[in-house]
């Protein structure tokens, strides 16, 4: 068990994988989505560090299966079953709340800019939007709702939906353990040794984008949103 020592902890993939397991990796990608506060929650990072404990894991929690292979797929498949999962509960609160979500007034876990950027996002790529944001911080957290609440049809989000979470989780998952036995393996090289520098790596690389938008892109006008009714949206 881990103990709580500073808010560093909570950015931290590892601090969860010791603190909770198997079932608080599930909970922080179902939270991710589902409860939409989870932007600020590591999950890229999470999945490839959890790639690398792969068998640790199941091992703790069920006990191993004695193959690296399949306690990595028990543990990839059970990520993207919560992510699946995480964007439903994303898909049908937008279909509920509708137009009211926007109306919402900012909170320390809820800003209406995260909805207006995930909107615009939306709308630019369309389905492939489902899929692609799974890549995305903070984006993947709300696109599930905006998809709900421009009434995106529900079969066709629920096959973007589980294409994404599946390529999601397997690909940073897979990475991650196959990655650390290929270090170890030709380099000598352990990444549990190297986390603090995989994690500011790949928070880099998944955050790029966003940050070359913000500082090169266009000043975005969310102003048009403001009396915007996107229960006529279909």
């Amino acid at each position: 068990m881990e103990d709580f020592n500073s808010w560093r902890d909570l950015l931290n993939p590892e601090f969860y994988i010791k603190l909770g397991g198997f079932w608080l990796i599930l909970f922080i990608i179902f939270a991710e989505t589902g409860l939409f506060v989870g932007f600020f929650l590591p999950g890229d990072s999470l999945l490839f560090v959890s790639g690398i404990y792969a068998v640790e894991i199941i091992q703790q929690t069920f006990g191993s299966t004695g193959s690296d292979f399949l306690d990595t797929l028990i543990l990839a498949t059970s990520v993207a079953v919560a992510a699946i999962i995480g964007n439903e509960v994303g898909y049908y609160f937008g279909r509920k709340t509708g137009s009211a979500l926007y109306k919402k007034q900012d909170t320390m876990l809820f800003k209406k800019k995260y909805l207006y950027q995930a909107h615009d996002f939306f709308e630019k790529n369309g389905a492939l939007a489902i899929i692609m944001a799974r890549f995305l911080p903070v984006v993947r957290t709300f696109t599930p709702i905006v998809a709900g609440i421009v009434k995106m049809d529900k079969r066709d989000f629920l096959r973007d939906n589980v294409i994404g979470a599946v390529l999601w989780s397997f690909l940073l998952i897979f990475a991650g353990h196959y990655l650390d036995k290929l270090f170890i393996d030709q380099f000598g090289i352990d990444l549990k040794k190297k986390l603090e520098l995989i994690i500011i790596v790949i928070v880099l690389i998944t955050t790029l984008p966003i940050i070359f938008k913000f500082i090169f892109g266009k000043k975005q006008d969310f102003s048009k949103y403001e009396n915007h009714n996107f229960d006529e949206e279909k």
